[in-house]
């Protein structure tokens, strides 16, 4: 029997030489070719016609999941995802398989010889499995579940973060199945940075992303983003709460400011979950307590020990009753308290 033909789509070069490595090393498996984005991977896969298409999915220009739409409807094929931000369960990975992606393999995050030999068995495996069409409807139902059995109880939830913070950030909104619990994100950083960084998971993830507007109705399925730093914003109480953008100083040097946000949060009464990602300097530590002090869940960041630990210890300085939580625990967190059967636990 023929090895199988594998084209990898991957926008770092870094990337593209460690999956040609495990899948070079993969007994039945062979690269015929590798494409840094969209318009060559189009290329390559009518020059080199492969039996499975390995794809990012967070690329500049059309992203990976725009990619996989196309393909399925131009010409499908197996397509194994392949990202950070893919793990099975997630609304990334839900998204992906609805379109047509037969697996979503996560990235390695460490890459000893034991973890690149065991990576080489698996993912060799999966690359034979889904050109002989053995992969498919098993991945989906599991992906699918997350959507289908979260339902949001109404919480908001109000998140800060920097630019150290949008690792942890994007892994929340790539676990987010796609009625997550509204969720504003108030942002330390260049706005540049910011637009760039989300930029490469707009496309990508379950849940709708917008940026933060004046007069938005807050409602589940979103995340609205604030990093205009011209102007703070808050969350005012009604049936539905309004997000509203506010002109005033910074507050201890910061514009939008999270403490300000938080404390109109718990000056409003509005059903909130609250936590600070990863960050450099103090704000947000002090609406924490606020937040806290009125009975809103809040966590904090565990930073990890190369990023800054600014606002893990000014929030620990406080005394707040927060929890404090490893990245890639936040997620489910976050939607184990905002999920409709807590409210009906409470009750």
């Amino acid at each position: 029997m023929p090895n199988v033909r594998v084209l990898v789509v991957d926008d770092s070069a870094a990337m593209r030489a460690l999956f040609c490595d495990i899948l070079d090393n993969a007994k039945g498996v062979d690269v015929c070719g590798v494409a840094n984005n969209a318009d060559q991977a189009r290329d390559k896969i009518a020059e080199l016609n492969p039996d499975v298409l390995t794809l990012d999915v967070e690329m500049p220009g059309m992203s990976g999941m725009e990619f996989l739409e196309e393909v399925m409807a131009d010409r499908p094929m197996p397509v194994i995802m392949l990202s950070s931000i893919t793990q099975a369960g997630t609304g990334t990975a839900q998204r992906a398989l609805e379109l047509g992606a037969v697996h979503c393999f996560p990235k390695p995050l460490h890459t000893s010889q034991d973890e690149f030999n065991a990576t080489v068995a698996k993912l060799g495996g999966i690359v034979i499995a889904a050109a002989n069409g053995e992969l498919g409807g098993g991945e989906k139902d599991v992906a699918a579940g997350v959507s289908g059995e979260y339902e949001s109880n109404g919480k908001v939830v109000a998140l800060g973060a920097s630019a150290s913070g949008i690792d942890g950030l994007k892994e929340i909104l790539a676990s987010y199945p796609a009625n997550c619990p509204p969720t504003l994100v108030v942002f330390d950083g260049e706005a540049s940075a910011i637009e760039t960084a989300i930029g490469t998971i707009r496309g990508s993830v379950a849940c709708a992303i917008e940026d933060a507007i004046d007069g938005m109705t807050l409602k589940p399925g979103t995340a609205y983003l604030a990093y205009n730093a011209t102007r703070h914003v808050i969350v005012e109480p009604g049936e539905k709460p309004v997000l509203r953008l506010v002109d005033r100083d910074p507050v201890n040097g910061f514009r939008p400011s999270v403490d300000l946000l938080f404390g109109s949060l718990a000056r409003s009464g509005i059903p909130t979950v609250s936590g600070l990602l990863t960050g450099s300097g103090a704000d947000g530590a002090k609406g924490s307590q606020l937040l806290a002090s009125s009975g809103v869940q809040a966590f904090v960041q565990k930073p990890p020990s190369y990023a800054s630990q600014d606002r893990f210890k000014a929030v620990e300085a406080t005394g707040a009753s927060v929890e404090v939580l490893e990245q890639d625990a936040i997620a489910n967190w976050i939607l184990a308290k905002t999920a409709a059967d807590v409210v009906a636990e409470a009750a």
